[in-house]
């Protein structure tokens, strides 16, 4: 039995060279954290800047008077609703039972261009799904940076002073040595920043003069611990099989208005009949992380699961998201049931579970 062999990002040398602890994810070998800790890498994505690599994200690149149909007839957001140089958080749902088969950034590049960019494991699906060939698939042509955090723009400035002045959702390029880089006001941490699509080549240097600015590495380790403080969705565990976007509370990515797309059948049935369960954000007492996998219990009674859960760096306690009935209001009292008939303590609560004073508007920290 042969196992196939991990994926590796253009920076694979330099992150081994850092001391990173590598780890699988969607088929790509990634570094999970750098000596300095997740922890560390947490708080200097909160209160100053780093860089991520995320190259293990898909890119097809979709071209052509076709394009835009193409995409508005598979996607639930409505690319009408923007223009060339802006970028769309979207879903691509199951025709079945409208299950969210991934969730999407577009970069509308220009007028005959779009990279679309799926979820790691999800490139080939979403490839097929849009009816592109295997030459569409772009990924290992480039690697993909996220600079994040409140100071973000202002390291970035110091070696691409064009890619720290494109705004939120919007894209733009800029030019490092001779090298064309597409900057995509981008993100998934809950701060400011942009993701840099920089080819292969021009990677490792460019990824050593933005450590050079002052920008800090970190993993995906980190990453997760930041979106679930900001309440972002996880495909495998808020979004996948089974969950549509209204489970998720992901009703604005779907524009009934725009005309068909696919699932939007399926999606209608349960618009029409009411969902059964909807996600929740739950804030535990004390330091145990909760986790995915356990079970939500109100008056003792099991209701619903936790998808994603862990401690959380800022607020210095346990935050979980979780599927539970649409009357579980904000302010119920709940238990997590833990191993050997342990329950840990919480409170259901509005997300984003750390407010920021600029957070990013419904949307806009998508981009996973």
């Amino acid at each position: 039995m042969t196992t196939e062999a991990l994926r590796t990002s253009p920076l694979d040398a330099a992150h081994r060279a850092l001391g990173a602890k590598l780890t699988e994810f969607g088929g790509w070998d990634m570094p999970l954290s750098y000596p300095a800790g997740t922890i560390a890498e947490h708080h200097a994505c909160r209160s100053g800047a780093v860089v991520f690599d995320v190259s293990h994200l898909g890119t097809v690149r979709v071209e052509g008077p076709e394009a835009l149909g193409r995409l508005q007839a598979a996607f639930t957001n409505d690319l009408a609703r923007i223009a060339p140089g802006r970028a769309q958080y979207t879903h691509l749902l199951d025709p079945d039972d409208a299950s969210v088969v991934d969730d999407i950034i577009v970069w509308w590049v220009d007028d005959g261009r779009f990279d679309v960019m799926p979820n790691a494991s999800n490139t080939a699906g979403v490839r097929d799904a849009l009816g592109v060939g295997e030459d569409a698939d772009v990924t290992t042509t480039r690697a993909i940076l996220a600079v994040q955090g409140p100071e973000a723009r202002s390291r970035l400035a110091a070696v691409l002073p064009d890619a720290a002045d494109v705004p939120r959702f919007h894209i733009g390029s800029a030019r490092f040595g001779g090298t064309d880089v597409v900057v995509a006001g981008t993100g998934y941490t809950g701060e400011d920043g942009v993701e840099l699509a920089v080819p292969s080549a021009a990677a490792p240097e460019l990824w050593d003069a933005l450590l050079a600015a002052g920008l800090e590495p970190a993993g995906l380790g980190a990453r997760d611990t930041l979106r679930l403080e900001a309440g972002l969705p996880l495909h495998g565990h808020e979004l996948g099989a089974g969950i549509t976007p209204l489970q998720s509370g992901l009703g604005w990515v779907v524009r009934w208005d725009k005309g068909d797309f696919r699932g939007r059948d399926a999606l209608t049935v349960e618009k029409e009949r009411g969902v059964a369960r909807r996600l929740r954000g739950i804030a535990t007492e004390g330091r145990r992380p909760p986790r995915a996998g356990q079970a939500v219990l109100v008056g003792g009674a099991p209701v619903g699961e936790v998808t994603s859960g862990n401690f959380s760096p800022v607020l210095g306690h346990g935050i979980a998201l979780a599927f539970v009935p649409p009357d579980v209001a904000e302010g119920t009292k709940v238990a997590l049931e833990l191993r050997g008939g342990d329950h840990l303590a919480g409170t259901v609560v509005a997300t984003p579970f750390v407010k920021k004073e600029r957070r990013p508007q419904s949307g806009a920290a998508f981009a996973k």
